[in-house]
Order: structure tokens, then sequence, then C-alpha cells
């Protein structure tokens, strides 16, 4: 990450020094307080945290019931976030949505960012009113936060202690804070954008590493859709071949419920669809609106990215991130992460079906060699030795002996019969049989091990590939993933163990099969985000079984197993 710039440091310090040079003995006094305040606004690297501590700073520091800060979109025209302190969570829940900027107070201080202080907000010219459920709020104050010379956004403030009015002190000190806070988010971000950058890269490695393993055309892909969805926070990842017909077909869906788009056609009079195969990136801010969408799905899904698969040339096919109705669009530093991992997923894409070329290649070299041995060497010698049994019979005299030689001469030519069946196969195309799923499981456990940095052990109980079904296996594949990557991504662990079991019985006396992530990682954090496990649950009650997790493989129960389980 790079370091902080030492003159962005210097000039809020000569700010400060500034903006409190001829001031009143008051706010003398309340300079340690906002020292204080500075050094706790410049702690911690997460955004969404340093916003949350920068609100709190700034209620205490100005001694304000309420804090808020308003995030300007990347069009400068409203609010793409909004966070608040004072607040509490059941009077958000009644208030309901959050405002977008577009009207009112705040929507004039996007487009006039300047400081604002007001002794009664609901007198002002631009106020629009409350919605319902929102606390009364009469003292206002409000400054802009710039990063980098660029407008952020802008830190609000509501109700003084005390129902005084914020006066001049108040005005200072927040303007001072304010300036803090522009470095310490544009710290903040320069971190998230590394770790940003840090994941696609490791996605990137992930699905090279899953083209590349061999195995199933089919299950490649999903891979890619899969990992583009994880990367990218959409509601879902696609992956669109051309169509023989022409325009695409949709091939490969990580989402909650792929069924219903797999096999879809986008057919070539779509623009979309068109711009995409001449290898172009088209971006939708939405795609329940934008009349370039023609698909039926399109009603579902909001701001949307879809990016050409190509290299050296060749345009492979397409990915699709769409994200939900309300989302927010993609940035552009997304869009230029995404569009690298396109190009690398489609090099991949081509390297891996030149090494299953130069496998089957390998195949076919193999099988001729084979088929030449048999005629050339073993159908001869065979041959040969029929001819000696025959002479054998002739000369013998004891029918016993004439009538078991003749048998074994017969089963010679049977077995010859046998042998020149199978060079015949041998010379024929081979079929593609799809892998099972225990060669499945063991390749998603080797994409796991490059992020992880180690292999997860593993075992098979019972006869998985033949008792697990197509739509069951296929589901467990994606429960592996999504219980390995959040192993990664939350635990860090030193040790996981991968358990699929097709010998379970239910409580109900059916037959099931039972997927078990064990690690030895920090467990599942009280409060923390638990939308991997959700997941987890969903896809097994879509097939009518459950999902749980217990404890893991750490001294005393440490860690976190989960538990995936389905009838079959």
């Amino acid at each position: 990450m790079p370091e902080p710039d030492p003159k962005d440091s210097l000039e809020a310090a000569t700010q400060a020094t500034r903006s409190l040079q001829g001031l009143s003995t008051e706010l003398t006094a309340r300079v340690p307080q906002l020292l204080e305040a500075m050094r706790s606004v410049g702690t911690g690297l997460e955004l969404h945290s340093t916003l949350d501590r920068i609100c709190e700073t700034a209620a205490e520091l100005a001694h304000a019931r309420y804090a808020a800060i308003g995030v300007v979109d990347t069009q400068g025209k409203g609010l793409s976030d909004f966070l608040t302190y004072g607040v509490p969570e059941a009077v958000e829940a009644e208030i309901g949505h959050r405002p977008d900027g577009q009207r009112g107070l705040l929507g004039a201080l996007i487009h006039d960012p300047a400081p604002v202080r007001l002794a009664d907000l609901t007198a002002d010219p631009r106020f629009a009113g409350f919605p319902a459920g929102h606390p009364s709020m009469r003292t206002f104050l409000g400054v802009p936060i710039r990063v980098q010379g660029e407008i952020f956004g802008n830190l609000y403030l509501a109700e003084k202690e005390g129902g005084r009015e914020f006066n001049d002190y108040d005005l200072h000190m927040v303007r001072v804070l304010a300036t803090e806070a522009g470095i310490a988010i544009g710290n903040a971000r320069l971190y998230e954008a590394a770790r940003h950058r840090e994941r696609w890269i490791d996605g990137s490695v992930a699905v090279t590493t899953a083209l590349l393993s061999g195995g199933d055309a089919d299950d490649a892909l999903a891979v890619v859709a899969e990992q583009a969805r994880h990367l990218a926070a959409s509601a879902a990842g696609i992956v669109l071949l051309p169509a023989k017909e022409g325009g695409l077909e949709i091939v490969a869906v990580s989402a909650d419920s792929p069924s219903a788009s797999l096999g879809m056609i986008i057919g070539p009079e779509s623009p979309v669809a068109a711009k995409l195969l001449a290898g172009e990136a088209v971006l939708i801010d939405d795609s329940a609106t934008d009349s370039r969408v023609i698909t039926r799905l399109a009603h579902q899904f909001g701001p949307s990215m879809l990016l050409p698969l190509h290299s050296g040339g060749r345009v492979l096919g397409a990915l699709a991130t769409p994200r939900a109705r309300g989302d927010r669009p993609f940035t552009e530093t997304e869009r230029t992460l995404a569009a690298q991992f396109a190009s690398q997923a489609a090099l991949a894409l081509i390297m891996a079906e030149a090494q299953r070329d130069r496998e089957r290649l390998a195949v076919y070299e193999d099988r001729d060699r084979i088929a030449r041995d048999l005629h050339d060497l073993v159908i001869q010698r065979l041959f040969a030795t029929g001819m000696m049994l025959e002479s054998a019979q002739r000369g013998s005299v004891v029918p016993e002996v004439q009538a078991g030689v003749g048998r074994a001469v017969d089963e010679l030519d049977v077995t010859i019969q046998e042998i020149r069946t199978a060079i015949f196969a041998l010379q024929q195309e081979p079929a593609e049989a799809p892998p099972g799923l225990r060669a499945r499981v063991l390749r998603e456990i080797n994409m796991a091990a490059v992020p992880l940095g180690f292999k997860p052990s593993h075992r098979f109980l019972g006869p998985v590939d033949s008792l697990v079904g197509e739509l069951t296996g296929k589901n467990l594949i994606a429960a592996l993933r999504e219980a390995l990557s959040n192993a990664f991504r939350h635990a860090e662990a030193s040790l996981i163990d991968v358990v699929v079991d097709a010998t379970v019985t239910l409580p109900d006396g059916r037959d099931a099969v039972r997927l078990s992530v064990a690690d030895d990682g920090v467990g599942i954090p009280e409060g923390g985000r638990r939308s991997g496990l959700r997941n987890l649950a969903r896809r097994a009650e879509s097939l009518g079984g459950s999902s749980w997790f217990g404890p893991g493989l750490g001294e005393d129960g440490g860690g976190t197993t989960a538990v995936w389980e389905v009838p079959l």
C-alpha cells in the first residue's frame, strides 16, 4: 500500500494552526480534545469503520446528539452512502430508505459544498421535510470533506446539547477534523484498493489453477462464474459462449437460482451481444430500464458489467456480473480489475483448451500404439500358437487330447476376435466422460491450496461417484467452494479437513450425502457477517437438506466445522 503523502499531514496541521490563531481561550482550551479527536480519526484503515469513527468523533467534539456522513456518488449528483451516529437502529428501520441527496438541504450541500451553520434547519428554504419516523432536529452544522482536493462527501451534525446553537468554535473545530478525516479516508481508500486488487489477483490465480488442472470444461466455466460473482460482489456470475445460431448462450451461472437462466440464448439482434462478440465491454447502470437489454431476466438486476472474454484477437465468449436492483454501480477501479480478470480468464481458457488438445492427442497416440502392438504382436503370436496346437491335434492319437486341444484352439479364435474388436474400439473417437464427484472435489481442494498456502486434507466415505446424482453433486461442489472460501477469507486457519460421506442415513430413513469442512481457525465471531453460512443453508434447503456449523479442529474445539447435508 502506498505510504501517506507527508504533505497532506503538514497541510492539515498548517490549516489547523491558522484556524486557531487569534481565537479565544475557550477554543484554545479545547485543543487537546481536538488533537485526541484527530488521533482517533487517523486510527485504522478499513474505510467503513473509518467513516463510523469520524461520525462518532465529530459528535463528541461538537457536543452534538446526531452525526452523519453523506458520501457523494461518482457523478456528483447524489449520495451513494449515508452513515449515521446517534440514531437508534429501530428508528432507522422505521425511517426505511436513506436519503439519496437528490433534493432538500442535503442535495443543496452536494451542489454547493461549503460550511453551513443553521439555528433552525426546518426554517431554511432548502429544507424539504423529514420522512416519517425521523427524529426531530433543529440546530445544524455541515462541512464538506475533501480527499486529495476532491469532494468526498459532507459531515453533518445536528442537535447540539442543551438546545444551544453551534458556534464559531464548533465550526472551526469540525473543519479541522474534516481536514484530518479527508486524509484518513484517503489512506483507507488506498488500503481498500490494495486489498481489492489482491483479492482479484487471488481470484485470477484460482481460476487459472482450476482451468489448467484438467477436467470437464463445464466445471471450468462454472469456476469462472463463481469467482467473478464473489470478486465483483454481484448477484450473479454468468459465462456466455457463442451460440451456433448466432448470439450468445448462457453456459455457466453462479447465483442463488441459476437454473432459470442456464441455456438461455441472447440472439444476434441484441445490441449487447453484438458489442460483446465484437470484443467491446458493455456497462449498464440499470438492467431493468436499459433499452439495450432485451432478455426476460433484465428486470431482476440493476447495475451490470458485461465483459468480452478475448485473448490474442479471439473472442471466446463473455462474462457478466449483474448486481441486484438498487445496489451501487461499479466503480472505475472495479471495472478495470474485472476487465483484467476477464482477460486472464480468457487466456487461461485458451491455455486449458490447448492443454486438453495436447492430452487428447497423447491419448490418441497411445491408443494407436496399443492397437498396433495388439495387431502386430499379440494377434500374430496367438495365431501362431493356434497353428501349433492344430498341428499337435492332428498328430495325437488320443481322443481326449484331440478334443481338449480343439477346445483350446476355439478359445484362441474367440480371443483373437475379441482383441480385434478392442483394436477397432481403440481406433474410434473416445467419448468425453465427465469426471466423477471425487475428481471434482479434489480439484476444488487443489484450487483452494493456492490462496491458503497449504493443501487441505480429505476423506471419502462410500461410493460417492455412483451414489451422488448430477444436481446434488454440482451443489455439493458449490457448497465446498463456499466453505473453503470462508475458511480462507475469515478463519486464519492452518489446518482444514474435508470429508464427503455418502453413507449417511437421515432420521426419516432416507440415504444422504454429507459434506464437512473443518478448520482450526478463529471460529465465527459473535455478531459477524454470516452470508456464506446463509448461502450454504439456502443451497441445502433447495434440495431438501440442511446446513449447520459446530466446533472445529483446534484446541478445545477451536475453529469451525461447516456441515452440508442433503438426501440422495
